[in-house]
């Protein structure tokens, strides 16, 4: 039976949504990309309001929401609920010995959910939000965003209407009281400024936990405002955390380059069960030179970003770069780390975590739909922090997770005394994503590691969130530009010279560009990575060069071109020049198939048929012809022609020939379609 006041909720958002701008309808389906994809794509804006409104969308959607909008729309739903129960009291109870049929039906005819629209005024009084300040700011800015989400839609008259299940859907959460204003994590301070870094303060409580205050009352007791450090502190702090996110930038752009190049110089090789082996995952690993958890975190977030994906073969599934790769090999080494940040902020796992009895693997689909918002409200609660607090100087790799290096993505890492108080800042995440985070089990452990992962990826530097890291949350999709251009300013422009050494040994000082790098792999073997890259040329690697097509005099030029001292050093010259000499001196003919005939006279015949031309025949013997065609196509075309030879086996005895059965692979049809054709689409109707 259909309940009518759901039906008109649905009308009232589809409304909303037809007027919203195609860029506006494009944001939103943007926000819900990953439930909306796990559902048929909607023709229809009244099919796209079904889809939102579904449980198996809000499920996913209410772990989104921060405490603000969570409250508003758990009072609001209470008091659609309330309503609905008061304009349709329940029916009479069916008569004793009633069939089961009757007694479902009047069950499933209590009004329990929240159908009706609700004035804004009761919302706003539900939160202790009716007079002006700043909790009926928060409420009203939580209002906009949840009309912006399509998780509410207002009526014709100012009231508020809301999902119908929301009631059901939040009923075993337990929200609190409501707080308009987000808790300040507390940020840690260096040794050298005289604040404890973490532990308790003098009331026997954890500093981190003392209680915040939004700047409209005084501190509560035993709460005494930290002093801001002096402008010196300041300053030596942002040089900290700008020079060791610098550093971990330049490493993960290395690291992602060796990566995809291992992959792309040998494919890997997938489970029958799904995921990397291991063994693979330690072949990556030390092409990446990085280690295992890091490289697993590479490989989901380079599939999640585009540039590998999974093909089918004959021998199984693999993992292949595709061809955003070439063009991402084009790009600067900032440009190159948006699309694998951006993919990062959306992962549904925790590529570095592996629950209890679980096997590492990597490539597998997540299913984890906590991991994102557990991610944003961690590095929300750390944005929280004071911006000119100085960081804690923790030792560069130390590990946040809780049990030891034994545990630690990090190379080299031990457990620290100092580590940041995760309950305090789970408690302050808690604010942003409550759901995600309150009553999770094993919510500090996987914490450490989103840490561990954000620490690598030049997020967050010594417990704080680095200006790369507030550019993450501050790209939108009206303004991607936001964080490559704090990639742009953090790392420095590829380098286009390279300095060439008497030794036989090329150094570039800094990223080089992908040209650079590509000429001296070519012709060179990379011996070291860091703020300078070094390679070195060796006899065989020059022959490399030669097999891949470059002449010696091409080859000596193009380096020369590249070098930042002008001409090449001489030793270099004479191994280049020395290589070629001995280079081609025998010849590989590639063939296709060969012609064999004990009649000399034919052989010359068919070398010398037009007809024959296509098969590329050419004299290997008197009784020998080589063709570029496979057997198949070679047979064909003497047949074709008037002849009537025979296919022979490797061992030189008749083969018999067998029609194959042809097959064809059906593969999926049509084109990605981006948000924005799909709301143009929508909004046309």
């Amino acid at each position: 039976m259909t309940n009518l006041g759901a039906v008109e909720g649905l009308d009232t958002l589809t409304r909303s949504l037809a007027q919203r701008a195609p860029e506006e309808l494009a944001a939103l389906l943007t926000r819900h990309a990953e439930p909306l994809s796990r559902r048929p794509a909607p023709t229809r804006l009244r099919e796209l309001a079904g889809a939102l409104w579904s449980y198996e969308t809000l499920h996913h959607t209410v772990l989104h929401l921060d405490h603000p909008r969570l409250h508003l729309l758990a009072a609001t739903a209470r008091i659609s609920q309330e309503l609905a129960r008061g304009a349709a009291p329940a029916p009479a109870a069916p008569a004793a010995g009633a069939d089961y049929q009757s007694l479902m039906a009047h069950r499933l005819s209590f009004p329990d959910l929240a159908t009706e629209p609700v004035p804004a005024d009761d919302a706003y009084q539900a939160l202790g939000a009716a007079i002006p300040g700043p909790a009926r700011d928060a409420v009203t800015a939580a209002l906009n965003l949840l009309y912006a989400d399509g998780l509410a839609a207002p009526t014709e008259d100012g009231a508020i209407v809301v999902p119908p299940r929301t009631p059901q859907l939040l009923a075993a959460h337990d929200l609190g009281a409501f707080t308009p204003v987000a808790p300040r994590f507390p940020a840690p301070r260096t040794p050298e400024s005289g604040t404890p870094e973490s532990g308790t303060s003098e009331s026997g409580r954890p500093e981190s936990a003392a209680p915040e205050t939004d700047g409209s009352g005084p501190a509560a007791p035993g709460s005494a405002a930290p002093e801001p450090p002096a402008p010196e502190v300041a300053a030596s702090a942002a040089a900290v955390l700008r020079g060791e996110s610098q550093a971990a930038a330049s490493a993960l752009a290395a690291a992602l380059d060796r990566l995809l190049a291992a992959l792309a110089a040998q494919p890997a090789a997938l489970r029958k069960s799904g995921g990397l082996a291991l063994r693979e995952i330690k072949r990556l690993a030390k092409a990446a030179d990085t280690t295992e958890a890091r490289t697993r975190l590479l490989l989901d977030l380079v599939l999640a970003a585009g540039l590998i994906a999974l093909t089918r073969t004959p021998a199984g599934i693999t993992a292949v770069p595709t061809e955003a790769y070439d063009a991402w090999l084009a790009q600067t080494p900032g440009e190159r780390l948006v699309p694998v940040l951006t993919a990062w902020a959306a992962l549904w796992a925790i590529p570095t975590y592996t629950p209890f009895g679980e096997t590492p693997t990597a490539l597998v689909r997540g299913e984890d739909r906590h991991a994102p918002a557990l991610r944003h409200a961690l590095l929300k609660a750390l944005a929280t922090a004071s911006a000119d607090a100085a960081p804690s100087r923790l030792p560069v790799g130390t590990s946040f997770t809780s049990r030891g290096a034994e545990r630690s993505p990090f190379r080299g890492a031990e457990a620290s005394p100092h580590r940041p108080d995760l309950p305090a800042l789970l408690e302050a995440a808690a604010w942003h994503r409550p759901l995600a985070v309150v009553g999770e089990p094993l919510a500090e452990d996987r914490a450490a590691h989103i840490l561990d992962e954000s620490a690598f990826l030049a997020l967050t530097a010594h417990g704080s969130l680095t200006s790369l890291g507030h550019a993450l949350f501050s790209a939108t999709p009206a303004s991607p530009d936001a964080l490559g251009a704090a990639l742009r300013d953090l790392l420095p422009p590829p380098v286009q010279q390279a300095h060439f050494q008497a030794d036989l040994t090329a150094v570039v000082p800094g990223p080089p560009s992908a040209a650079l790098a590509g000429l001296l792999s070519a012709a060179a073997d990379r011996e070291s990575e860091g703020h300078a890259v070094t390679w070195r040329f060796t006899p065989a690697s020059v022959r490399r060069a030669l097999d891949a097509g470059h002449g010696a005099d091409g080859l000596i030029a193009a380096l020369a071109e590249v070098s930042a001292a002008g001409p090449l050093p001489q030793p270099l010259t004479y191994l280049v020049q020395d290589a070629a000499r001995s280079h081609g001196r025998m010849r590989v003919l590639p063939t296709a198939c060969c012609i064999r005939s004990d009649d000399e006279a034919l052989i010359r015949e068919l070398a010398a048929h037009r007809t024959l031309r296509p098969l590329g025949l050419r004299v290997l013997a008197p009784t020998v012809l080589a063709s570029a065609q496979p057997p198949a196509a070679t047979l064909e075309a003497l047949r074709g022609a008037g002849y009537a030879p025979a296919l022979e086996s490797e061992s030189g005895t008749a083969s018999v020939e067998r029609r194959p059965g042809h097959r064809t692979r059906t593969g999926p049809s049509g084109t990605a379609t981006t948000p924005l054709d799909l709301a143009r689409r929508l909004l046309a109707g």
